[in-house]
């Protein structure tokens, strides 16, 4: 028997940035990483300070099929992306 591995964590920093270049940014990694998320080995960590992108990354992963977590840290957030539900 073998545990599902931790996955790697792929960090996107867009602090800074203001959409819709943030979510071009994510949408590019989303688009070339898919194998990697969709079988649960690689998780990307967006770190945003733009408020809107806390709403069109999140909203454009979860329509691909992904799991998304936004988590307010500090002065920025953390969008969290992973496996597909």
């Amino acid at each position: 028997m073998s545990a599902n591995p931790t996955p790697e964590i792929l960090e996107i920093n867009v602090i800074g940035q203001v959409c819709p270049a943030c979510l071009l940014v994510v949408l590019k990694e989303l688009n070339q990483r898919r194998p990697e998320i969709n079988s649960g080995r690689l998780r990307l960590v967006i770190s945003t300070d733009h408020r809107n992108a806390t709403i069109t990354v999140p909203e454009s992963a979860r329509k691909m099929g992904y799991q998304v977590d936004v988590i307010k840290v500090n002065k920025y957030y953390q969008i969290v992306v992973g496996q597909p539900k």
